[in-house]
C-alpha cells in the first residue's frame, strides 16, 4: 500500500522514522507507523521503503530483536553504528539517481535533520519532498490521538511553580536573542508547565506544544478533550491560554511578523518550522538544563522513592529466587508481574518507567528484550537473569539494573560480571573537575574490559527524568561527544554491560546524583552519589581479580543498602537481605 502511494506521488524512496511531531523516543501508539510497517517493535529504527527492497536501520541494542522480528520479512536489517554499515542518507545517495525524489512526512522530521538530508542528497541530485504524509490512508485502524485527562504535579513534589519556570526560561531566551520560545518536547512540556498524563505508556506527559512568551501570553496548544475546568484554571493562574492542538500551524503563522520565536532545530519538527518562517530564532533549549539539574525538593522525592523501590526490589527478588528454587514454573514474564505487584503497593506508584527488561540466559544478550507470548522463557535454577526495570513514582523515576545468578555460577560468569562491576565502581568513585562531560568519563567504565579486548555498544548512562521520560538530556555518558556538562543536580544512570550472544548478558546498573566534591585552587570538582538501594549478587563476584578498594566499595554500599532497607522488611526479609548484603 505504501509503495502505491509513492508510485503516485512520484516518490522511489520513503522514509519513516521512529518519531512523532514532538522529536520523542517513547511514542504514543498514533505515531507508532514504523512499527506498523515493519513488524519491528524496538523503540529506535528508521524504515527506508524503495520501489523493490525494504530495509531498516536501528542500534545495538536491537539487533538481535530486529533480525527476529524481521525474519520471513522482505525487510533487511541494517546494524546502525557498526562499521561497514552505511548510513541512510548515504544508501539513498548511491542508490537513487538525480531527480529522484525521497519523501518523508515533514512532522515528523526534526529541522536539523532535514537540513543534513538535503544537503547530502543536493549532492547527487536528488529531492526531498518532506510533505509525503500517507499515514492515514494506509493505515485504516490508526489509534486516536490520546485523550487521557491532564493532571497537575503538586508542588511538594515539583519544588517550583510553573510561573517561576517560565519566568526563568524567558531569562535564557532573552539571553539568545528571542523574545519567546516554542517548545514541542512533551517532557519540557510537562516540566515547564508541573503537568502530566499518560498519553505515552511509561511516560507522564500530555500530547500538546507550548509557545511562551512574556506578560502572561503564553499557549498551550493541546485538545480541548484533555482538559477539565480546574486545570483550565490553574493554567490560566500560570499564565498561559490554551488553544486546539490542531491548530499549531496556523497559530505559528498567525504570530506577528517582527516576533523573534525561539526553537531549538533537533527538537522542532520540519513543517512547523517552515510554518515560524523568518519568526524562528535558532538556539539550545532554554528548558534542558534547567530540568535536567534537580531542585532541593525533586532531590529529597528522588531519595525516598528510591527507599520504596529497594524494598520493593528486596521482596521481588527474593520471590523470584524462591519461586525458581522451588521448581514450579516460573517465567520471563511472571518476573516481570513480581516486580510490579510489589512496587504498585507504594501509594505514590504510577506507573513502570518503562517495559520490564527480564532476559534469561541468552535472553539476557539482547538489550532490550522484552519478552512476549512467543518468546516467553521458562526460568530454571541455573545460569544467569538479567533484570532491567522502574517505576514512576509521584515524587520520582526509578531505573535498576541487576544480574542475578540462578544456580552455581561458572568461572566465566564471575569473571564477565566482576569485569563490568568493575567499571561500575570505577564510574561511582569518580572525581572529575567542573566542565566534565559524559564522553570524557565514558571510558573510565569500559577500562577493565577494554583490557580483556571486551566492550559493550550501548552507552554507559543516560539523564533520568523527575516523574518524567526515564530517558532525558542533555547529559549522556557514552562513547559518542555529548557537550553537556556534568552539573550539580543532574541524575544520571551507571550502567556498564558485556553481552555473550547466545550465551548470556550483564549489566550493573545504578542511578547516580551529581553532587559538590571539593573547591581547590584547579577549580570545583564533582563526584556521585549512589541513589539506588539494592545488593548486587555476591555469589557473581570474583575477589581474585578485584582491588581492596573495590571490595571496600561493594562492602560500605552494601552496609547501605541493608541499613536502609532493613527498618521497612519483616524478619525473614530481613535475614535475606543479611545475607545478601555480607561482606566479600
Amino acid at each position: 500500500m505504501l509503495r502505491k502511494k509513492m508510485a503516485d506521488a512520484g516518490i522511489a524512496a520513503a522514509i519513516v522514522p521512529q518519531a512523532d511531531p514532538h522529536a520523542g523516543e517513547y511514542l504514543a501508539s498514533h505515531w507508532q507507523a514504523r512499527r506498523f510497517l515493519s513488524g519491528f517493535t524496538g523503540s529506535a529504527g528508521t524504515l527506508v521503503v524503495l520501489a523493490d527492497k525494504a530495509f531498516l536501520w536501528t542500534d545495538s541494542r536491537y539487533f538481535l530483536q530486529a533480525a527476529d522480528q524481521l525474519d520471513g520479512t522482505d525487510i533487511t536489517l541494517m546494524k546502525d553504528g557498526v562499521p561497514g554499515t552505511p548510513s541512510i542518507n548515504d544508501y539513498i545517495c548511491s542508490h537513487l539517481a538525480a531527480g529522484d525524489k525521497v519523501g518523508i512526512d515533514g512532522m515528523l522530521l526534526p529541522l536539523s535533520e532535514a537540513r543534513a538530508m538535503t544537503a547530502a542528497f543536493a549532492k547527487r541530485g536528488i529531492l526531498l519532498a518532506d510533505d509525503f504524509d500517507v499515514l492515514d490512508q494506509i493505515w485504516p485502524d490508526r489509534p486516536a490521538l490520546p485523550q487521557g485527562k491532564i493532571f497537575v504535579h503538586d508542588i511538594k513534589y515539583a519544588g517550583i511553580a510553573a510561573a517561576d519556570k517560565i519566568a526563568a526560561v524567558l531569562e535564557r531566551v532573552e539571553a539568545q536573542g528571542a523574545d519567546a520560545a516554542f517548545i514541542s518536547a512533551l517532557d519540557e512540556i510537562a516540566w515547564l508547565l508541573n503537568i502530566r498524563a499518560d498519553d505515552v505508556k511509561y511516560n507522564p506527559v500530555a500530547t500538546s506544544f507550548l509557545y511562551v512568551a512574556p506578560a502572561g501570553k503564553s499557549v498551550l496548544l493541546i485538545d480541548s478533550a484533555k482538559l477539565a475546568d480546574d486545570t483550565t484554571a490553574y493554567l490560566a493562574e500560570q499564565g498561559v491560554a490554551v488553544k486546539d492542538y490542531s491548530a499549531v500551524k496556523d497559530f505559528l503563522a498567525s504570530l506577528p511578523a517582527g516576533a523573534k520565536v525561539l526553537i531549538e532545530p533537533a527538537r522542532t519538527v520540519s513543517a512547523l518550522a517552515a510554518a515560524l518562517g523568518s519568526k524562528a530564532v535558532e538556539g539550545a533549549s532554554p528548558v534542558a538544563m534547567l530540568k535536567a539539574c534537580k531542585n532541593d525538593a525533586q532531590i529529597a522525592g528522588v531519595r525516598a522513592a528510591m527507599l520504596r523501590d529497594g524494598v520493593a526490589m528486596v521482596k521481588s527478588l527474593m520471590e523470584i529466587e524462591q519461586a525458581v528454587a522451588s521448581g514450579a514454573t516460573f517465567t520471563e514474564l511472571d518476573v516481570a508481574k513480581v516486580l510490579y505487584r510489589h512496587r504498585s503497593q507504594s501509594p505514590l506508584f504510577f506507573d513502570e518507567s518503562f517495559g520490564t527488561i527480564a532476559g534469561y540466559g541468552s535472553h539476557g544478550a539482547i538489550v532490550h528484550y522484552e519478552a512476549d507470548e512467543q518468546s516467553n522463557a521458562t526460568i530454571h535454577p541455573n545460569g544467569l537473569l538479567l533484570i532491567d526495570s522502574g517505576a514512576q513514582y509521584l515524587d520520582g523515576t526509578t531505573d535498576i539494573t541487576r544480574t542475578i545468578c540462578l544456580g552455581t555460577p561458572t568461572d566465566l560468569e564471575r569473571r564477565d560480571f566482576t569485569l563490568v562491576m568493575k567499571g561500575h565502581i570505577a564510574l561511582a568513585k569518580m572525581i572529575f573537575p567542573q566542565g566534565t562531560c559524559g564522553t570524557q568519563l565514558d571510558a573510565i567504565a569500559r577500562r577493565a574490559l577494554w583490557a580483556e579486548g571486551l566492550n559493550y555498544l550501548h552507552g554507559t548512562g543516560h539523564g533520568v527524568g523527575h516523574f518524567l521520560n526515564v530517558h532525558e538530556g542533555p547529559q549522556s555518558i557514552r562513547l559518542n561527544y555529548v557537550p553537556a556538562p556534568m552539573t550539580p543536580g543532574m541524575i544520571t544512570s551507571n550502567e556498564p554491560g558485556l553481552y555473550r550472544e547466545g550465551v548470556h548478558g550483564i549489566r550493573c546498573e545504578n542511578l547516580v546524583l551529581c553532587v559538590p566534591a571539593m573547591t581547590t585552587d584547579f577549580g570545583e570538582f564533582y563526584k556521585f552519589e549512589t541513589l539506588t538501594l539494592c545488593p548486587f549478587d555476591r555469589a557473581l563476584f570474583d575477589t581474585s581479580i578485584m582491588t581492596a578498594e573495590e571490595i571496600q566499595w561493594v562492602n560500605e554500599y552494601h552496609t547501605r543498602v541493608r541499613t536502609m532497607l532493613s527498618p521497612c522488611l519483616n524478619s525473614v526479609e530481613r535475614t535475606w537481605l543479611e545475607e545478601k548484603t555480607a561482606a566479600l
